[in-house]
């Protein structure tokens, strides 16, 4: 991952499942709000684990990126079978990957084999928490920030299945991942948006940002700080936005079914009504006639 590919490629997908997953738990929620129940995962029409195939190919792909490809022998161990200390980035990187594509698969192995639906639910959502545990353990202490908030709120979804804040938070925290990962490989692997007093440098055959001065590496620092402010407040506006929109082009069919019931359920009420009231009328004119017979035979 010490290269601007291995930022920008992971944090293109992390988006791409946070959007997916933001996009299916707001839709969800506006035309089932009363009923709303999160998913770890979201099934697609024509191929319904699209979504987890997509982790497993990424997850595979970053996995054979980091051991296989990247390092120049092709393999990260050394002669002895040791695995040298360029190369132990790479290992951290893809324990990472290795951890998703656990998840992954796993979410497939429990939809297939359908277990008890609360077990399978539960187990999916542990697997998935362990991965960004792994995530947590392994990044830096910004990029930690939103992963532990991922992590809370998948752990938060074995409790409360019914709280759309909580999946709405855990989509956008992944989808934010992405965002951080995609700006730190432009920021730091792009010689001309480097912060000043700062240059690429060249460590056990990595690439990472150092700075010449105590000073210019303060200034690196807030400036990191500053932007990832700036993202999260856009990465808020963006949730918020979009669920405006989402709730309007859905929630309209919701209201309109419900007015449709409460219309329909009205009409019965009033045919139940004319019909009670006709029943008692013909019960009445039947007492009458009783009474009519009765004082006939006295």
């Amino acid at each position: 991952m010490g290269s601007r590919a291995g930022h920008v490629l992971p944090g293109f997908a992390f988006l791409a499942l946070g959007l997916w997953h933001l996009f299916n738990n707001i839709k969800l929620f506006c035309l089932r709000p009363n009923t709303f129940i999160s998913s770890p995962w979201f099934p697609v029409s024509k191929i319904r684990h699209l979504e987890l195939y997509f982790m497993m190919f990424s997850a595979s792909a970053s996995i054979s990126m980091e051991l296989f490809i990247g390092p120049r022998r092709h393999h990260p161990f050394d002669s002895d079978g040791t695995i040298p200390s360029n190369h132990l980035q790479n290992v951290e990187h893809s324990s990472i990957s290795m951890a998703f594509l656990v998840y992954a698969v796993s979410a497939v192995v429990f939809d297939r084999a359908r277990p008890r639906a609360a077990a399978s639910e539960g187990l999916t959502i542990l697997a998935a928490a362990a991965a960004f545990t792994q995530q947590l353990l392994l990044f830096h202490f910004i990029l930690q920030l939103s992963i532990f908030v991922s992590l809370m709120t998948t752990l938060m979804g074995i409790a409360l299945p019914k709280s759309f804040l909580v999946s709405l938070v855990r989509s956008s925290s992944i989808a934010f991942q992405g965002v951080w990962l995609i700006f730190l490989g432009c920021m730091l692997y792009t010689p001309s948006l480097i912060p000043k007093g700062c240059f690429i440098h060249d460590e056990n055959s990595h690439q990472g940002v150092k700075c010449s001065t105590e000073e210019a590496l303060h200034r690196a620092k807030s400036l990191v700080c500053i932007e990832f402010s700036w993202l999260f407040v856009i990465n808020t506006i963006f949730v918020v936005t979009l669920y405006m929109i989402l709730d309007r082009v859905y929630g309209e069919n919701v209201e309109y079914s419900s007015l449709t019931s409460n219309y329909q359920r009205e009409q019965y009420d009033e045919e139940q009504q004319h019909f009670e009231s006709e029943s008692t009328q013909k019960m009445s004119f039947v007492q009458m006639g009783k009474f009519d017979d009765h004082g006939d035979k006295m």
